[in-house]
């Protein structure tokens, strides 16, 4: 068995289930558009950051997407989706 857990794109929509509308709108949008950070996902999606971050809360905690500190500015982070939506 592998080291890294990625849920394959035949799970996808098992994973995006249970999660909210917003959720599955960032999954979707990270999908069309690639890695993103927070604010540029409030920006696509035109929700506000706050509803943002409580997605992504969701999404990396369904292991469907994942973080990595952005080497251009520290603060900020990059997500990608770990799954095909």
């Amino acid at each position: 068995m592998p080291d890294e857990f990625t849920l394959s794109a035949q799970s996808a929509p098992d994973a995006l289930a249970d999660l909210s509308p917003s959720a599955k709108l960032v999954a979707k949008t990270l999908d069309y558009e690639g890695e993103s950070t927070q604010s540029a996902l409030a920006e696509s999606t035109l929700l506000p950051p706050r509803t943002v971050r409580y997605a992504l809360d969701q999404l990396e905690e369904a292991e469907v997407v994942s973080s990595r500190i952005s080497f251009a500015d520290a603060r900020k982070r990059i997500y990608s989706l770990e799954i095909e939506a």
